[in-house]
């Protein structure tokens, strides 16, 4: 307790918190979740306050080590299902206290996006990456520590709001792609700019973010994501065809087309292609599927099964949620934050529009149809199962290569590169029947994602371990060229 006692302190006294909450809140956390594990970084939990936490520096002071343990401490049932209940609170409480606009206007972006008409083609990877980029140059552009994405100003933003230029550009960007949100957006531009003191830094904060929002809204003109592309079925083993329970058309068919947010073309890394139906390779993908990813599996484990049902939320709202909550709790400045928030979802994006460039160029079948017509591939070593049911649905496109580990794979490598490899991640997954997923670093969440698209049945390994490679290019190519330092560390 002396060692956090300043902090907890503090605690109390910015957020108006009880004492003795706050102190059995925290010692509940020092009592169980940190002595579960020598490998448990206790930066990973408490939340950022004031920067870089002093909770943080003071636990590593004390321990006189990077990576300090603690001697378990033996309590009662009850007592530690209270404290993590307490403690539970008190860190949401938190991480919410502490959420700046770049958190806020995720939230709102994402929200816009889910509730967006067909016509507006919301998507994650696409939409969110632009309010990002948009609120990157507008804080970047007032004290600039790195080059800029897209915006050259014309206005001067000396003296300007950080949070009134960000908020301005997400907010216009948003409201010029989707319409149909106007209200709820324009609410939202109200209460975020209402807890901004007035005068001439919002003034010119405003302007700032209006005038980079016309810059990423002029750029992304006529990008492609509007086209309408006819889809023709191939036939014969190999070959993709619809999938139960629908719908009708494949989705995406007009991704291959959409113009990239940092690559040269969506072709640059396109994947290999699928494995021939006779290898062993698709042999060995095909029986482990069959076997593991049935619904009825009795090969798959209780625990399999969460895994698998944990990463089928839609990823619209599962990757923004869990980067937003993620990336507030490592103590990054207004820019830097803007910055890495802005770089995972570019990388993303355009992991994932690559991914569909190369489904749409091999159109492979799916297990689903692949097992059930197992006698037709030429193959002695698989056994159809026209009856064969995938434990989750099977999303309406090409099977190769998987979209789940591009996504993974890019991400993974951005916060490898920006992070670090054994930085501790949290997610959560808004699936029935799971709880929270913890990883030691992001290598260990895409074997994960990998896994579970298998139990799923949606999906091949050799699918997603391409997948996978094909976004940590992507992401590594975004970190190597964008984003960069106006003046390198030699």
């Amino acid at each position: 307790e002396d060692v956090i006692g300043n902090d907890l302190l503090m605690i109390e006294e910015v957020y108006a918190l009880p004492p003795k909450a706050t102190r059995e809140a925290a010692m509940g956390v020092l009592g169980t979740i940190f002595t579960e594990s020598s490998a448990f970084h206790p930066e990973s939990f408490m939340p950022a306050v004031h920067g870089v936490s002093r909770f943080r520096s003071a636990l590593r002071a004390s321990a006189g080590t990077e990576r300090p343990t603690f001697k378990k401490l033996e309590l009662p049932m009850k007592t530690i299902v209270a404290a993590g209940m307490a403690t539970a609170a008190l860190l949401f409480s938190l991480r919410a206290a502490n959420a700046d606009v770049i958190t806020d206007w995720n939230t709102i972006g994402t929200s816009t996006v889910v509730a967006a008409l067909p016509a507006e083609r919301g998507s994650t990877g696409l939409d969110l990456s632009l309010v990002h980029i948009a609120m990157y140059d507008a804080v970047n552009a007032i004290r600039p520590r790195y080059r800029a994405y897209i915006a050259q100003l014309s206005t001067n933003p000396t003296g300007a709001s950080p949070e009134a230029a960000a908020i301005t550009a997400a907010y216009a960007v948003l409201r010029h792609n989707f319409p149909s949100r106007a209200a709820a957006l324009d609410a939202a531009y109200a209460a975020s700019l209402a807890a901004i003191l007035g005068g001439s830094a919002k003034t010119i904060g405003i302007s700032v973010g209006n005038e980079v929002a016309q810059a990423v809204i002029n750029w992304r003109m006529n990008d492609g994501r509007y086209a309408i592309v006819p889809y023709t079925f191939g036939s014969g083993p190999g070959a993709y065809q619809l999938t139960p329970p629908g719908p009708p058309s494949p989705v995406g068919t007009q991704t291959p087309g959409i113009r990239p947010l940092a690559l040269k073309d969506l072709g640059q890394f396109r994947a290999y292609g699928p494995p021939g139906l006779r290898s062993e390779t698709y042999t060995r993908d095909y029986n482990e599927t069959q076997l593991m990813g049935a619904n009825n599996s009795t090969a798959r484990s209780a625990a399999q099964t969460e895994i698998a049902l944990f990463h089928t939320e839609n990823p619209n709202t599962f990757w923004a949620r869990n980067l937003r909550n993620f990336t507030a709790g490592l103590g990054l400045d207004l820019l830097d934050h803007a910055r890495l928030m802005a770089m995972l979802l570019v990388s993303f994006g355009d992991a994932g529009n690559a991914c569909f460039d190369s489904k749409y160029t091999y159109n492979f079948w799916r297990p689903v149809t692949a097992i059930r017509n197992g006698d037709t591939d030429g193959n002695n070593n698989t056994v159809q199962d026209s009856a064969w049911i995938p434990l989750a649905n099977t999303p309406p496109h090409p099977e190769y290569p998987a979209a789940h580990g591009c996504a993974g794979g890019a991400v993974a490598e951005v916060l490898r590169r920006e992070v670090g490899d054994d930085v501790a991640i949290t997610f959560t997954s808004s699936v029935a029947n799971t709880i929270p997923h913890q990883y030691a670093g992001p290598d260990e969440l895409v074997s994960e994602i990998i896994n579970a698209r298998v139990y799923g049945g949606m999906h091949f390994r050799n699918s997603m371990e391409h997948g996978a490679r094909l976004g940590r290019k992507v992401g590594a190519w975004v970190d190597e060229h964008n984003f960069q330092p106006l003046h390198p560390q030699r």
